[in-house]
């Protein structure tokens, strides 16, 4: 799984705020016996209600914070009483800086889809897993309703689905899914093209293979957010301009292959020569000299060929362990 950025993007909501008062507290910035409250402490890290709950939970566990009589909790240890002091919550009387505040203004599906959606697809390259809602909302400190928006998405996406029972279920990721899914995008990727092709500006044409030779002549290994960015160059913003919707949405929700590929990256690494770039660059090329059937045939080729790597490469993924996983994701036996 991906690690922990260092400003602690990929993680729950509640593991910041928590560190943050956790560093204040140990440091002595916050006046003891400061009343804690969630709804004043959630404006200053620009927040819900459920990530600060969660916080002060943690904190009162680890014997940092106590409860009392009152609503909230005591800036104290709980082998040391003291009186409730009550003061306007914020940045200074928390011990808190502007950096540690910064206020993530997405909603909050947005916030978190990416993390979950990175855990899914890592998780049915390795077998079948059910995802808790009520864990989900828990692990990320939101609410039950902006966890199953979440997991709606994902469904759009034909990444994970309802079982009978009514449970979300994820995976298992096989040979046969991912080349359905290439056999799909083959038939209707360059049709779209061919739609799209007439309205692509020729500036954001040239700015995406100026992206890509970038990549292809780095000195350093591409990252996987650089090739998932050349990824949307060529098979979404590409596209875009298509005006047969259906078709969209089913390319949407064919995008399993993509997930191979990204776990793969993530998992052995990737190298200036893997052969997406050159394939890549060949559609692009055909773009800016507006050759648009060359393009197509270009990115039909593409796509067949990537079928038959993402296949070797999901073979090779499945001798690999399991690696760690969130715990709203459980394998089903």
């Amino acid at each position: 799984m991906k690690k922990p950025d260092k400003d602690g993007s990929t993680r729950p909501r509640y593991m910041t705020i928590r560190d943050s008062l956790r560093t204040s507290l140990n440091q002595g910035r916050i006046t003891p016996g400061l009343v804690l409250l969630e709804e004043p402490i959630a404006q200053v890290f620009g927040t819900s209600r459920a990530p600060v709950r969660r916080a002060l939970e943690l904190l009162h566990d680890e014997g940092l914070i106590c409860r009392f009589e009152g609503r909230g909790y005591l800036a104290t240890r709980q082998d040391a009483p003291v009186e409730p002091v009550r003061l306007t919550l914020s940045e200074t009387s928390l011990g808190l800086d502007q950096a540690t505040t910064a206020v993530d203004t997405r909603p909050s599906a947005d916030r978190i889809f990416a993390q979950v959606e990175e855990a899914v697809a890592t998780c049915i390259a390795f077998g079948h897993f059910r995802i808790y809602e009520t864990e989900l909302s828990e692990h990320f400190g939101v609410s039950r309703t902006i966890a199953r928006e979440v997991l709606s998405r994902l469904r759009d996406r034909g990444l994970i689905e309802k079982n009978p029972h009514s449970n979300w279920v994820a995976g298992p990721l096989t040979a046969r899914a991912v080349a359905e899914d290439y056999a799909i995008r083959a038939l209707l990727e360059p049709a779209a093209l061919k739609e799209s092709a007439p309205y692509l500006d020729h500036d954001t044409l040239l700015a995406m293979r100026e992206r890509l030779e970038r990549l292809m002549a780095g000195p350093q290994a591409p990252t996987t957010s650089a090739i998932a960015l050349i990824e949307a160059d060529l098979h979404e913003r590409c596209l875009e301009h298509a005006k047969n919707r259906k078709a969209a949405a089913i390319i949407r929700q064919s995008q399993l292959p993509i997930m191979v590929n990204r776990i793969f990256f993530n998992t052995l690494g990737a190298t200036c020569q893997e052969p997406i770039f050159m394939e890549h660059k060949l559609v692009l090329d055909h773009l800016l000299h507006n050759a648009i059937d060359a393009a197509a045939a270009s990115l039909e080729a593409h796509l067949r060929s990537a079928a038959e790597r993402t296949k070797r490469r999901l073979k090779v993924l499945s001798v690999f362990p399991e690696p760690d996983l969130p715990r709203y994701l459980v394998r089903i036996a």
